[in-house]
């Protein structure tokens, strides 16, 4: 920002952000979304997140039952984000009318018959540390859910949050973007490890970048992703010269036009060295974990913040402008089409521009 001197008044300068540069070029796409870490939702608290565009209540029951619902009380209207957990059941603020974990409503604050006036119930799917809440254009159930993924290490997860302009397809898109791997995030050499495999809501890609570093010299990082829907990915990351493993799990979330937030959360671990016994071994493990731990963390969100002005600021392009080194972005829009509305007038969007040879990206 800078200062117009005959007013002094505070004049805009600079890249306008993506929210408010114009109208969202893709709707909300459908699926499962994260709103929350498991720790943040401890027994008894109640959680008020944005999810494309409205509130949705989190909360936990005394007895650890989780529930996602719709803001408002269905007798008057009070938002439940100002509730308050009584045992397993959730007590609205106004008039003190309480619903069970079902969402039946199970007393009035007069000692009244409760009126059969449920609260309405999101699915909601609590995995990997994160909790999730589905949501569908069409209103369908979940057809589809974020798996149980392997844990590494004996330490808890690091968790992170932001929020910013963009659109999360792009997030997920991110992946598959091979040039911007040297580009923005420095990678000497990046390849991918054979086609993308897209099997419905689920995608997965496998990459090996070359590094180089003063006093370690050059040494290569394994990548395997998967992703599920425009939601969620889960990488594991193994640097074989260092034994360093990594499991990061990346997790947009659409809550307005052209904004998202976005979590993070990483495991790490250490290979055991195979020259040493088995109990000094671990040991060895255990402590570079734990001397480690932090500032693997610091260095993965960096490298994840890089894409963070970016994002704030660009628009979707359709149809892109695709070149040779870019990477199989055109056959990743076409499956991403699945998670949109199909009816003209609702936001279609159009096929994706289709580069020569795209289909078959696979660049070393």
């Amino acid at each position: 920002m800078g200062v117009a001197r005959e007013y002094g008044h505070t004049i805009s300068e600079g890249p306008t952000p993506a929210d408010v540069a114009g109208a969202p070029a893709l709707p909300y796409p459908s699926g499962w979304s994260a709103l929350a870490f498991s720790h943040e939702l401890r027994p008894g608290t109640v959680l008020t997140r944005p999810l494309a565009g409205r509130d949705v209540v989190l909360y936990r029951t005394g007895t650890g039952a989780l529930r996602a619902v719709r803001p408002y009380c269905p007798h008057l209207g009070a938002h439940l984000g100002l509730a308050k957990v009584e045992g397993e059941d959730l007590t609205c603020p106004f008039h003190f009318f309480s619903f069970g974990p079902d969402g039946t409503c199970v007393r009035t604050g007069y000692g009244t018959p409760p009126p059969r006036s449920p609260l309405t119930q999101l699915p909601v799917h609590e995995v990997n540390g994160g909790v999730f809440v589905w949501r569908h254009q069409d209103g369908r159930d979940p057809d589809w859910s974020v798996p149980q993924w392997h844990e590494i290490g004996h330490r808890p997860a690091r968790t992170a949050a932001w929020e910013l302009a963009g659109n999360v397809q792009e997030v997920i898109e991110n992946s598959v973007d091979l040039g911007h791997f040297a580009t923005l995030h420095g990678w000497a050499k990046a390849e991918i490890g054979g086609p993308v495999a897209y099997d419905d809501a689920k995608f997965h890609v496998a990459m090996r970048a070359h590094e180089s570093a003063p006093l370690m010299g050059d040494f290569t990082v394994d990548v395997k992703v998967d992703g599920y829907g425009l939601g969620c990915l889960h990488a594991d990351v193994h640097t074989p010269r260092f034994g360093l493993r990594m499991c990061t799990m990346v997790m947009p979330t659409a809550i307005g036009p052209n904004r998202m937030q976005f979590r993070q959360l990483n495991r790490i671990a250490f290979d055991e060295p195979g020259r040493l016994p088995p109990g000094l071994a671990r040991i060895v493990s255990r402590t570079a974990a734990r001397l480690l731990d932090r500032p693997v963390f610091r260095s993965s969100c960096e490298f994840t913040a890089a894409d963070f002005p970016i994002w704030h600021h660009k628009q979707y392009q359709q149809p892109p402008r695709l070149a040779s080194g870019d990477g199989p972005i055109g056959p990743f829009r076409r499956w991403a089409k699945r998670f949109y509305p199909e009816t003209p007038g609702r936001g279609a969007l159009p096929l994706p521009h289709r580069s020569e040879g795209e289909d078959n990206a696979v660049l070393s």
